[in-house]
């Protein structure tokens, strides 16, 4: 995120994972970190407000393991 805590794959992963449409440009670091937020399980209820460290934590830990995927994925067929 120009500058931001996420890289393009990151970002990205996050909406991927979630089966949600990849934003043409780049999200704020608010919708970034609560879609993250929302793969380790944060709803996103009017009433929750913001998420917590352990539903983040799990959230990072699974992106992470998606991008080192994709990575991986594109090393051995050499996609770019």
């Amino acid at each position: 995120m120009q500058g931001g805590l996420f890289s393009e794959a990151e970002w990205k992963g996050a909406y991927i994972l979630a089966k949600k449409a990849v934003p043409k440009t780049v999200p704020t670091m608010r919708d970034v970190v609560r879609q993250i937020a929302m793969l380790g399980g944060f709803l996103g209820r009017k009433c929750d407000g913001e998420p917590g460290v352990k539903t983040l934590w799990l959230g990072i830990q699974r992106l992470r393991d998606f991008v080192v995927g994709m990575e991986y994925v594109q090393k051995i067929y050499d996609v770019k």
